[in-house]
């Protein structure tokens, strides 16, 4: 049986006229009669009965109709079903972040895309920032949000907001009343650090302060960012942390803009000696070079053309 008989089977059920079917299929009416003939031999049914005035549904062909019209609309379905893919209408896209980033301004993009684009589904993963690189490369992500940029043959880096790094002060803190301060005033602090082991950004905010100087001097570890902010407001340290996070807690903490640092006789190779690390918050979108899936660029396309639009100090209302 073929899907073409099914097809002539249908509009000749709904016209009744070989003449009025074959005009509408833009064919002859001898292929149509042979079509029709065949699929009755096929069915070993007569599904019309013929006269020179008239051609009416046999019972058979009523039998037959309803499963017919069924088999052409899952045809049509699985049709839309695949230009929907194809175009980036419909998918999934599995997004790994940490949890600060459902605190910043994504969440609004997910709203919005959501709106656009009901059809794809989006699963937000919660990991820490040093997972997300692997798990995008073994295939278990599309896409990671990151502070940490990185363009190599395998992963692709779009910026999608600027966010630099400021100093949290604890309230009352003898550094409060300054505008910026540079890394070398807070030599003799007590830091409220991320996690080394799980946070590429906080390695690079360590190497930051040995680049200026001094080891930082750490009295409480955290893994994210809000708990950093919530150590610094009880006294117990000051922090580095990214802008736009350091203003969820701007009520209970003091907040200083971070300076360039001048090199301060670091120890080591002349390159880390050459250059200061890059201690800013950006944040990215990574995601794998070859990965074809059309939802997967749909959603990377609009995520950058969104944040295209954010302000440059996010969460502030201070200028950069």
């Amino acid at each position: 049986m073929e899907l073409r008989q099914i097809r002539y089977f249908t509009v000749l059920a709904d016209e009744l006229s070989f003449t009025r079917a074959a005009r509408r299929l833009h064919v002859s009416q001898p292929p149509l009669s042979f079509q029709i003939a065949s699929l009755e031999t096929e069915l070993g049914a007569r599904l019309f009965h013929r006269t020179s005035r008239s051609v009416v549904l046999s019972e058979a062909g009523k039998a037959f109709l309803p499963h017919a019209q069924a088999v052409l609309a899952r045809l049509e379905e699985a049709r839309s079903h695949v230009t929907r893919v194809a175009s980036g209408l419909q998918g999934r896209v599995q997004v790994g972040l940490a949890g600060s980033h459902f605190l910043g301004p994504f969440p609004k993009f997910i709203q919005q895309f959501r709106v656009q684009r009901p059809a794809v589904e989006v699963v937000l993963q919660e990991m820490k920032p040093s997972d997300h690189l692997q798990a995008l490369r073994d295939g278990r992500l599309d896409l990671c949000v990151s502070r940490n940029p990185l363009n190599d043959s395998q992963v692709s880096a779009a910026l999608l907001w600027r966010d630099p790094v400021v100093v949290a002060l604890p309230p009352g803190h003898k550094l409060a009343s300054r505008r910026q301060l540079r890394l070398a005033d807070l030599r003799d602090e007590d830091f409220v650090f991320l996690r080394l082991d799980s946070s590429p950004f906080a390695a690079r905010l360590f190497e930051a302060c040995l680049w200026a100087g001094f080891a930082p001097r750490i009295a409480q570890q955290v893994i994210e960012v809000p708990a950093a902010l919530n150590l610094v407001a009880a006294g117990l340290g000051v922090a580095l942390v990214p802008a736009s996070m350091a203003q969820l807690r701007a009520d209970a903490v003091g907040i200083c803009r971070l300076g360039p640092a001048p090199r301060a006789g670091v120890q080591g190779s002349p390159a880390r000696q050459a250059k200061a690390p890059d201690i800013n918050g950006d944040v990215y979108a990574l995601w794998r070079t070859d990965d074809t899936a059309p939802a997967v660029a749909e959603f990377i396309k609009l995520l950058v053309g969104w944040a295209g639009g954010l302000p440059a100090w996010v969460g502030t209302d201070a200028p950069p």
